[in-house]
Protein backbone atom coordinates (compact mmCIF):
# COMPACT_ATOMS: atom_id res chain seq x y z
CA UNK A 1 0.00 0.00 0.00
CA UNK A 2 1.32 3.57 -1.02
CA UNK A 3 1.23 7.03 0.85
CA UNK A 4 -1.49 8.12 -1.67
CA UNK A 5 -3.47 4.46 -1.03
CA UNK A 6 -3.20 4.92 2.83
CA UNK A 7 -4.67 8.54 2.74
CA UNK A 8 -7.68 6.98 0.42
CA UNK A 9 -8.37 4.20 2.94
CA UNK A 10 -8.29 6.10 5.84
CA UNK A 11 -10.63 8.96 3.72
CA UNK A 12 -13.40 5.93 2.99
CA UNK A 13 -13.06 4.74 6.84
CA UNK A 14 -10.24 1.95 6.59
CA UNK A 15 -8.16 2.32 10.41
CA UNK A 16 -6.04 -0.58 10.65
CA UNK A 17 -2.97 -0.32 8.71
CA UNK A 18 -0.73 -3.07 11.15
CA UNK A 19 2.52 -4.27 9.30
CA UNK A 20 2.30 -2.28 7.23
CA UNK A 21 6.03 -1.26 5.32
CA UNK A 22 6.88 2.73 5.03
CA UNK A 23 10.51 2.66 5.12
CA UNK A 24 11.70 6.83 4.65
CA UNK A 25 8.12 7.36 3.52
CA UNK A 26 7.06 11.01 4.02
CA UNK A 27 3.36 11.60 5.45
CA UNK A 28 3.40 15.06 6.74
CA UNK A 29 0.66 17.36 7.43
CA UNK A 30 -2.22 14.13 7.13
CA UNK A 31 -4.56 13.35 10.08
CA UNK A 32 -4.33 9.58 10.52
CA UNK A 33 -5.92 9.84 14.16
CA UNK A 34 -7.41 6.57 15.91
CA UNK A 35 -5.83 4.33 13.04
CA UNK A 36 -3.56 0.93 14.17
CA UNK A 37 0.39 0.93 12.89
CA UNK A 38 1.23 -1.52 15.29
CA UNK A 39 4.23 -3.63 14.44
CA UNK A 40 4.65 -1.14 11.18
CA UNK A 41 8.40 -0.53 9.69
CA UNK A 42 8.09 3.26 10.01
CA UNK A 43 12.03 3.57 10.26
CA UNK A 44 13.01 6.79 8.81
CA UNK A 45 10.19 8.13 7.85
CA UNK A 46 8.80 11.73 7.92
CA UNK A 47 5.90 12.28 9.75
CA UNK A 48 6.11 16.10 10.56
CA UNK A 49 3.04 17.48 12.27
CA UNK A 50 0.61 14.41 11.47
CA UNK A 51 -2.09 13.83 13.57
CA UNK A 52 -1.47 10.57 15.41
CA UNK A 53 -3.57 10.84 18.71
CA UNK A 54 -5.06 7.58 19.79
CA UNK A 55 -3.15 6.01 17.26
CA UNK A 56 -1.73 2.25 18.09
CA UNK A 57 1.89 2.23 17.19
CA UNK A 58 2.63 -1.07 19.52
CA UNK A 59 6.22 -2.19 18.99
CA UNK A 60 6.22 -0.42 15.87
CA UNK A 61 9.35 0.98 14.66
CA UNK A 62 10.27 4.39 14.09
CA UNK A 63 13.70 4.25 14.44
CA UNK A 64 14.99 7.55 12.79
CA UNK A 65 12.03 8.87 12.20
CA UNK A 66 11.15 12.41 12.02
CA UNK A 67 8.41 13.46 13.79
CA UNK A 68 9.15 17.03 15.32
CA UNK A 69 5.62 18.46 15.95
CA UNK A 70 3.78 15.19 15.68
CA UNK A 71 0.51 14.71 17.26
CA UNK A 72 0.41 11.48 19.24
CA UNK A 73 -1.45 12.42 22.29
CA UNK A 74 -3.17 9.29 23.94
CA UNK A 75 -1.15 7.09 21.18
CA UNK A 76 -0.43 3.59 22.54
CA UNK A 77 3.40 3.39 21.81
CA UNK A 78 4.47 0.76 23.99
CA UNK A 79 7.45 -1.67 23.20
CA UNK A 80 8.02 0.63 20.43
CA UNK A 81 11.53 1.51 18.53
CA UNK A 82 11.86 5.06 18.79
CA UNK A 83 15.92 4.84 18.72
CA UNK A 84 17.58 7.56 17.37
CA UNK A 85 13.89 9.40 16.44
CA UNK A 86 13.02 13.36 16.24
CA UNK A 87 10.44 14.02 18.50
CA UNK A 88 10.89 17.60 18.69
CA UNK A 89 8.06 19.59 20.10
CA UNK A 90 6.47 16.39 19.62
CA UNK A 91 2.94 15.97 21.69
CA UNK A 92 2.86 12.76 23.64
CA UNK A 93 0.28 13.90 26.33
CA UNK A 94 -0.94 10.76 28.07
CA UNK A 95 1.00 8.41 25.43
CA UNK A 96 1.78 4.92 26.35
CA UNK A 97 6.00 4.58 26.29
CA UNK A 98 6.05 1.67 28.49
CA UNK A 99 8.60 -0.46 27.51
CA UNK A 100 9.82 1.68 24.59
CA UNK A 101 13.57 2.23 23.16
CA UNK A 102 14.30 5.73 23.34
CA UNK A 103 18.12 5.65 23.37
CA UNK A 104 19.37 8.86 21.83
CA UNK A 105 16.18 10.13 20.74
CA UNK A 106 15.42 14.18 20.97
CA UNK A 107 12.49 14.93 23.10
CA UNK A 108 13.21 19.13 23.06
CA UNK A 109 9.97 21.09 23.55
CA UNK A 110 7.78 17.73 23.76
CA UNK A 111 4.76 17.77 25.81
CA UNK A 112 4.87 14.28 28.00
CA UNK A 113 2.57 15.85 30.56
CA UNK A 114 0.82 12.45 32.29
CA UNK A 115 2.89 9.92 29.76
CA UNK A 116 3.83 6.63 30.94
CA UNK A 117 7.22 5.74 30.48
CA UNK A 118 7.41 2.63 32.27
CA UNK A 119 10.31 0.76 31.99
CA UNK A 120 11.27 3.03 28.79
CA UNK A 121 15.19 3.17 27.65
CA UNK A 122 15.92 6.68 27.13
CA UNK A 123 20.18 6.35 27.71
CA UNK A 124 21.69 9.67 26.13
CA UNK A 125 18.12 10.98 25.06
CA UNK A 126 17.79 14.73 24.95
CA UNK A 127 15.13 16.56 26.93
CA UNK A 128 16.36 20.31 26.57
CA UNK A 129 13.92 23.17 25.61
CA UNK A 130 13.36 23.62 21.95
CA UNK A 131 13.62 27.20 20.41
CA UNK A 132 10.44 28.45 21.70
CA UNK A 133 9.32 25.94 24.47
CA UNK A 134 10.08 23.74 27.18
CA UNK A 135 10.10 19.94 27.29
CA UNK A 136 7.05 19.08 29.59
CA UNK A 137 7.06 15.82 31.92
CA UNK A 138 5.00 17.04 34.65
CA UNK A 139 2.92 13.78 36.29
CA UNK A 140 4.47 11.90 34.28
CA UNK A 141 5.54 7.80 35.39
CA UNK A 142 9.08 6.96 34.80
CA UNK A 143 9.40 4.27 37.14
CA UNK A 144 12.13 1.94 36.14
CA UNK A 145 13.39 3.78 33.25
CA UNK A 146 17.02 4.50 32.28
CA UNK A 147 17.60 7.63 31.93
CA UNK A 148 21.38 7.44 32.47
CA UNK A 149 23.27 10.36 30.50
CA UNK A 150 19.88 12.32 29.80
CA UNK A 151 20.54 15.73 28.86
CA UNK A 152 17.50 17.08 30.99
CA UNK A 153 18.83 21.14 31.22
CA UNK A 154 15.89 23.08 32.01
CA UNK A 155 12.95 20.14 31.45
CA UNK A 156 9.82 20.55 33.71
CA UNK A 157 9.32 17.18 35.86
CA UNK A 158 7.26 18.43 38.80
CA UNK A 159 5.43 15.72 40.19
CA UNK A 160 7.12 13.31 38.14
CA UNK A 161 7.47 9.64 39.14
CA UNK A 162 11.25 8.22 38.99
CA UNK A 163 11.01 6.03 41.51
CA UNK A 164 13.93 3.45 40.80
CA UNK A 165 14.69 5.22 37.32
CA UNK A 166 18.47 5.18 36.38
CA UNK A 167 19.93 8.89 36.04
CA UNK A 168 23.08 8.19 36.48
CA UNK A 169 25.35 10.74 35.27
CA UNK A 170 22.32 12.65 33.90
CA UNK A 171 22.60 16.91 33.49
CA UNK A 172 19.94 18.29 35.52
CA UNK A 173 21.73 21.58 36.25
CA UNK A 174 20.47 25.02 34.03
CA UNK A 175 19.69 25.32 30.93
CA UNK A 176 21.65 28.20 30.51
CA UNK A 177 21.27 29.02 27.09
CA UNK A 178 17.38 29.28 27.65
CA UNK A 179 16.91 31.95 30.03
CA UNK A 180 18.49 30.49 33.06
CA UNK A 181 15.86 27.95 33.65
CA UNK A 182 16.38 25.28 36.11
CA UNK A 183 15.02 21.98 36.02
CA UNK A 184 11.96 21.68 38.07
CA UNK A 185 11.63 18.23 39.94
CA UNK A 186 9.60 20.07 42.26
CA UNK A 187 7.22 17.19 44.62
CA UNK A 188 8.68 14.81 41.99
CA UNK A 189 9.08 11.01 43.58
CA UNK A 190 13.00 10.04 43.32
CA UNK A 191 12.08 6.52 45.72
CA UNK A 192 15.35 4.63 45.21
CA UNK A 193 16.15 6.41 42.07
CA UNK A 194 19.91 6.05 40.91
CA UNK A 195 21.16 9.75 40.64
CA UNK A 196 24.96 8.74 41.00
CA UNK A 197 27.57 11.59 39.68
CA UNK A 198 24.05 13.25 38.46
CA UNK A 199 24.49 17.51 37.98
CA UNK A 200 22.02 18.19 39.90
CA UNK A 201 23.10 22.12 40.41
CA UNK A 202 20.50 24.78 40.79
CA UNK A 203 17.80 21.96 39.94
CA UNK A 204 14.63 22.68 41.83
CA UNK A 205 13.94 19.55 44.39
CA UNK A 206 11.47 21.62 46.69
CA UNK A 207 9.22 18.55 48.23
CA UNK A 208 10.93 16.05 46.22
CA UNK A 209 11.01 12.25 47.47
CA UNK A 210 14.57 11.23 47.44
CA UNK A 211 14.37 8.14 50.19
CA UNK A 212 16.78 5.69 49.11
CA UNK A 213 18.35 7.08 46.68
CA UNK A 214 21.67 7.00 45.36
CA UNK A 215 23.10 9.97 45.80
CA UNK A 216 27.10 8.91 45.26
CA UNK A 217 29.04 11.58 44.13
CA UNK A 218 25.75 14.07 42.67
CA UNK A 219 26.14 17.82 41.87
CA UNK A 220 23.61 19.26 44.07
CA UNK A 221 25.56 23.08 44.10
CA UNK A 222 22.78 25.70 45.15
CA UNK A 223 19.86 23.03 44.16
CA UNK A 224 17.08 23.96 45.96
CA UNK A 225 15.86 21.06 48.82
CA UNK A 226 13.14 23.03 50.31
CA UNK A 227 10.99 20.19 52.27
CA UNK A 228 13.14 17.22 50.37
CA UNK A 229 12.76 13.84 51.78
CA UNK A 230 16.55 12.42 51.95
CA UNK A 231 17.67 9.72 51.03
CA UNK A 232 17.94 8.91 55.04
CA UNK A 233 14.31 9.74 55.45
CA UNK A 234 15.02 13.51 56.93
CA UNK A 235 13.28 16.12 55.90
CA UNK A 236 15.65 18.78 54.10
CA UNK A 237 14.79 22.42 55.61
Amino acid sequence: MNLDEIIKSYAAGKRNFQRLNLLEAELTNVNLSGTDFSYADLRQTRLGKTNFSRTCLREANLSEALLWGTDLSGADLSCGILREADLTGAKLIQANLTNANLIKASLCGANLTGAKLTGVLLFQADFRPSSDQRTDLGYAVLTGADLSYADLRGASLHHTNLDRAKLCRGNLSPRLQWGDVETDLSEASLQGADLSYANLSHAILRKANLQGADLTGAILTDADLTGAIMPDGTVHD
